[in-house]
């Protein structure tokens, strides 16, 4: 069937390791880690408008229950609990173990018009409102309750390197304690981003940052470069900082390129430790963020992250990296089988098509899904 090939791609060996490491299995017969992953994940690729739409479907097709590795058709009782008390960190170790797999495969993958050695991230992050009275440790405002899904996207594959779930009170900032540097890779990040304390860690470990830089930023103009005015660069400046907490958190010399977008009608001003790139490459790097916002448009649409199955803080972020598990998984499987067709079209196939069991590669490779477009194509196309 469709639905067991998909998650024939996700390792169950991995995952009951990560299960005996947090006891995820304690006193329980037959709703175990694995089958309440892959209810989960039938919600996420069927599409599943809540947790009693998922289960009534598999409940409708219990006689084919075994041939997904559920094995039966669990009560919503049943899910609940195991929604609000396993350790979430089981979903969310094994959704980081997907990545390192599916970052492996993509490796040699590039879908920016320009190549740098490094790979270039974009670092971002986006919120989701949750009623306050409902979801009320999801602090964020005094009459309104969010979290926040911290990504730092290989915009080369846009494929997650890192994810973070938080409260919506989190400021953005606070990530960059977070995240992973590694030398010689590039990492693109708007102005909620401009901490000079720990843009100046980025730099003592040999990466490079691009950030929009603030309009009240207090710098002292060292040199100006000549600049190609027909790239819309209006200046490539070598700057010191000039306020004394900012010179004091980054007493290294800093490059300031201001950059006219003919698109947007706009002139950006972008900071770099960089000092090697063209000026209209550094542009290219922090346009190269769009595809982080890409990604967030794509998993609100086509997977269930905007509506909760649980009420507590464990039943949200179970979900949140089970919906993330399963991107992960179709991403690999569109590789390992060698699918040319985007994300969306597979989607769009297993949540019409779960229980099919035509071959998946067959299914794609005879064409009968080319008449599947996305409705904003060129937005949401991925991959």
């Amino acid at each position: 069937m469709v639905f067991a090939q998909i998650m024939n791609f996700a390792s169950q060996d991995i995952f009951k390791t990560i299960v005996v490491q947090y006891n995820g299995n304690y006193k329980t017969k037959e709703f175990t880690s694995w089958r309440h992953f892959l209810c989960l994940a039938f919600g996420q690729l069927t599409h599943r408008e809540s947790m009693s739409d998922t289960l009534l479907c598999l409940a409708l097709c219990k006689h084919k229950l075994y041939h997904l590795g559920i094995g039966k058709a669990f009560d919503k009782s049943t899910v609940s609990r195991a929604n609000e008390t396993r350790d979430w960190r089981i979903f969310q170790d094994f959704g980081l173990k997907l990545i390192s797999q599916v970052n492996d495969l993509y490796a040699d993958y590039n879908q920016l018009d320009f190549d740098l050695k490094g790979d270039v991230f974009a670092l971002d992050s986006t919120t989701i409102d949750l009623c306050l009275d409902i979801y009320w440790w999801a602090t964020f405002r005094s009459t309104k309750a969010a979290i926040k899904i911290h990504t730092l996207l290989n915009s080369k594959t846009s494929i997650p390197e890192f994810i973070f779930i938080s409260e919506g009170d989190v400021h953005d900032i606070n990530i960059l304690d977070k995240i992973p540097i590694k030398k010689g890779c590039y990492y693109a990040m708007d102005k909620a981003y401009v901490d000079f304390n720990r843009l100046y860690s980025i730099h003592l470990k040999k990466a490079f940052f691009v950030v929009r830089a603030k309009e009240n930023l207090k710098f002292k103009n060292i040199s100006s470069a000549k600049i190609n005015k027909t790239e819309n660069v209006i200046s490539d400046q070598e700057i010191e900082l000039d306020g004394f907490y900012s010179k004091k958190n980054y007493p290294n010399r800093l490059r300031r390129i201001e950059y006219y977008d003919l698109e947007y009608d706009r002139i950006f001003v972008f900071l770099t430790n960089n000092k090697r790139l063209k000026p209209e490459t550094i542009a290219k790097l922090y346009k190269s963020r769009w595809h982080v916002e890409l990604f967030f448009k794509w998993i609100k649409q086509h997977l269930k992250i905007k509506s909760f199955w649980g009420q507590n803080e464990n039943a949200v972020k179970i979900q949140i990296w089970v919906a993330i598990s399963t991107y992960i998984i179709v991403a690999i499987a569109k590789r390992k089988l060698n699918i040319q067709h985007s994300l969306y079209e597979i989607l769009q196939y297993i949540t019409i098509a779960p229980f099919e069991k035509e071959p998946l590669s067959e299914t794609f490779a005879n064409g009968k899904w080319e008449e599947i477009k996305d409705q904003i194509d060129i937005q949401l196309k991925m991959f």
